[in-house]
């Protein structure tokens, strides 16, 4: 097989991370297989800022559009799929870029987790009956990392149920694993937080979720993160759509510290700025 290096761009939402892949990939003959828990669902696109349709038609894109919102995907099937497309990429002779913000989607690759059983059928009952606000103390009081979207049920019961399974891994990334992170100023990532936040409101992400919302219901899980229950605030609790668009611009970048306390953690990270990071993997590629 081909040993292409592993390309791993990681950071938090709004960082720059998909343009800064598209323009890699173009370059390094590559193919981008995105890490994200949100971007997983078809028909969520301009809520969970997916790359547009003209970005997917520049280079080839995986991990986007697996499974329709009423289904359950885990970061254990991630790992399967991603692990099977970073081989494919490789037997193209193509280079494969691993990119997201889902810390859980791109460690478990990188340290080769190796996941428990499946769901406890008595545990996820006796879980389903706990509010959020009580899952929440729950993992507090028994030191259980939350995941990057705490305000979704079904992510905090998979954590509570997925418990332990992060001391089976190997010590360091795989090999030929290039891993970059993008740093960026505080304010500059407030600043594109809210410009994006603008952007996802100009591209119809209210009449997005309103054809969601009929299709799967509101209550779905897939719709209790992200921007979708602002929206229905606004459509039934008339919350003015600009109240809306400061509430979000804030809960992204709660996201975004979130995001940054779990990649920080891993030492085999480099931190650039973006143009720091396009001259340091490319140097490196060519190297290798």
């Amino acid at each position: 097989m081909d040993t292409k290096p592993l390309i791993v761009i990681v950071g938090p939402t709004a960082s720059g991370k998909t343009s800064l892949a598209i323009e890699l990939a173009e370059r390094l003959n590559g193919e981008i297989i995105c890490a994200d828990s949100r971007t997983v669902y078809k028909g969520m696109d301009i809520g969970t800022a997916k790359p547009t349709k003209e970005e997917q038609a520049r280079v080839p894109h995986w991990g986007i559009d697996l499974v329709d919102p009423d289904q359950t995907y885990t970061a254990a099937q991630f790992q399967r799929y991603a692990t099977e497309k970073i081989r494919e990429v490789r037997e193209r002779h193509h280079v494969p870029l691993l990119v997201g913000g889902t810390g859980l989607y791109i460690d478990s690759v990188l340290f080769d987790y190796q996941f428990g059983p499946k769901t406890d059928a008595i545990k996820r009952q006796e879980l389903e009956k706990k509010s959020t606000e009580e899952l929440i103390k729950y993992c507090k009081k028994y030191n259980i990392s939350l995941p990057e979207n705490s305000e979704n049920k079904r992510y905090i019961m998979r954590a509570i149920e997925q418990t332990g399974i992060n001391k089976k891994r190997i010590n360091a990334p795989l090999s030929k694993s290039i891993i970059v992170g993008i740093s960026t100023n505080k304010n500059q990532l407030v600043d594109r937080i809210r410009d994006r936040t603008e952007q996802l409101f100009d591209d119809g992400v209210v009449e997005e979720a309103i054809k969601l919302g009929k299709k799967y219901g509101w209550k779905n899980e897939a719709m209790t993160g992200n921007i979708y229950p602002l929206i229905y605030s606004h459509l039934y609790d008339r919350i003015p759509i600009e109240e809306i668009k400061t509430k979000f611009t804030t809960l992204d970048w709660r996201l975004a510290k979130r995001q940054m306390t779990w990649f920080q953690r891993n030492p085999y990270t480099e931190w650039l700025t973006l143009p720091e990071a396009k001259d340091y993997i490319v140097s490196r590629v060519v190297s290798e």
